[in-house]
């Protein structure tokens, strides 16, 4: 195959289980308080101190600085978000506002830090093979791309329901769609083996959410099932790199190429599309929402409107400030 060796139809039956219990724990994290605090806050500390040095020691494919930090940068988006969600009182504080798209670009720049780290290195590095080369350097740059587009915060608002989701009505479809994009490439370039699981099954478990289950709350469900893996894959490092249901890239260069380069046009047409809405409608990026013009974003906005659980009145609700 073009992306990857080969993959037999039980790692393909493995790939729609990680999925669902990807979304699945999403949702039960998402719905209910309690499993957010048992998930993301006690678990965590559980294998901090008993598992994770362990597994996730030196030499392994999960012992790096960079899964280190990722796990917990992960998890601090994750309880932040639960911290936005559940206490109004912090909603309402204006500085709460840059916490979403602080940790998001923080999460971004670790991954492109990454790249550029990746194109000096060859062959096995903690368990992971190596293959450097100028597809890092392009996605690394499509990183940036992706970080500097990133927009709109000042209208995230806390919908009105019994689940109270974190929902960014400026963050729409064409721009998860190059994040995913640019990501699917750091994990094949970066972490390659892993790519299958955590490139595209993690990707699509936090992208099917915000298309057709709780629109405008992708970073929420990104957040969450990223922080879900990354405990997973600290845990068991061996599942996606040498168990019977690991799957191996082809490790071609015109691979490793393209889905760099697929990356880094996507991400090129975000931003000459965010400067056309910028210039052409006087749009102040640091400030304002770009995109009140799109359906899309209007069907998302439309929930700061909605009136609150068994109250008889529309009063609006206001983003976090």
């Amino acid at each position: 195959m073009f992306l990857f060796d080969s993959i037999p139809w039980y790692a393909a039956l493995m790939w729609v289980v990680v999925l669902a219990a990807l979304i699945g724990f999403n949702e039960l994290t998402r719905r209910y308080r309690w499993a957010g605090i048992a998930i993301f806050i006690a678990l965590p500390i559980i294998l901090t101190i008993f598992v994770w040095p362990t597994t996730a020691g030196e030499g392994s494919s999960t012992g790096s600085w960079f899964h280190w930090v990722k796990v917990y940068s992960a998890l601090a988006g994750a309880l932040g978000f639960m911290a936005l969600r559940y206490y109004p009182k912090l909603a309402r504080n204006k500085f709460a506002l840059w916490f979403p798209p602080a940790i998001l670009g923080l999460n971004i720049l670790e991954a492109v830090i990454r790249d550029f780290e990746v194109y000096g290195l060859e062959g096995m590095v903690d368990g992971v093979f190596m293959n450097g080369g100028p597809w890092n350097i392009m996605n690394g740059v499509a990183g940036i791309l992706n970080l500097v587009t990133i927009c709109g915060w000042a209208g995230i608002y806390i919908s009105r329901d019994k689940t109270k989701d974190m929902i960014w009505p400026d963050m729409l479809w064409f721009w998860i769609i190059a994040y995913d994009l640019w990501n699917f490439a750091y994990v094949y370039n970066a972490v390659g083996d892993h790519a299958f699981y955590a490139g595209a099954a993690l990707l699509i478990s936090c992208t099917i959410p915000a298309f057709f289950i709780k629109r405008g709350a992708w970073l929420q469900h990104r957040a969450s099932t990223l922080a879900l893996w990354m405990m997973f894959t600290m845990a068991f490092p061996a599942f996606a790199s040498t168990s019977m249901f690991a799957v191996e890239t082809s490790r071609s260069e015109t691979a490793l190429f393209t889905v760099s380069l697929v990356s880094l046009l996507a991400n090129i047409a975000v931003v000459v599309y965010q400067v056309h809405v910028i210039v052409t409608r006087r749009r102040n990026p640091l400030k304002d929402e770009l995109f009140t013009h799109l359906e899309a974003y209007k069907k998302v906005a439309a929930g700061r409107d909605l009136p609150m659980p068994d109250a008889g009145t529309s009063r609006r609700e206001p983003a976090l400030v």
